[in-house]
């Protein structure tokens, strides 16, 4: 599978387009990323929904009613999937919080990236270890494992 976000965007849009999915994003640590790639991608009016970044912990516990509590956590990813698929509209909605580094967050080492998928069924969430803690790595290996994720949910 390729690494290149706009290819992977690219058939998340095909994918997408084809099955009549309507998807949402709702980002914090990638900043609106994700959304940008989707955007881009041919055909994102048919089928994109739109997204909400929610960068600030306060955002994420008021608008999108994440629990109190650590936001590098799969509580909180999961409440940010399922608020913003509802506010939305969306059939899919993948939602990432982590931390970027250099510096831990909610003690979580630099690196930790949860993410969350609710298809309307179910919220699945996971997290992932990427090893650096230099931001703009981070930021780019979780752009493009969302966008894998996403594309592996569509075609699954």
């Amino acid at each position: 599978m390729s690494e290149d976000p706009e290819e992977l965007a690219r058939s998340v849009s095909d994918v997408a387009s084809r099955d009549g999915r309507r998807v949402a994003i709702v980002e914090s640590l990638t900043g609106g990323l994700v959304c940008s790639d989707l955007a881009a991608s041919p055909g994102s009016s048919e089928w994109f929904r739109g997204g909400v970044v929610a960068y600030d912990r306060t955002t994420k516990h008021g608008a999108l009613g994440v629990p109190d509590g650590p936001v590098v956590s799969e509580p909180a990813v999961r409440a940010m999937a399922e608020k913003a698929a509802e506010l939305l509209g969306a059939d899919l909605t993948l939602a990432v919080s982590g931390a970027g580094g250099p510096e831990p967050q909610d003690d979580q080492p630099p690196g930790t990236v949860w993410f969350a998928i609710d298809d309307r069924d179910s919220t699945e969430a996971w997290v992932e270890q990427f090893e650096t803690d230099e931001p703009g790595d981070v930021l780019k290996n979780t752009r493009i494992r969302s966008l894998k994720a996403l594309l592996d949910h569509l075609e699954g």
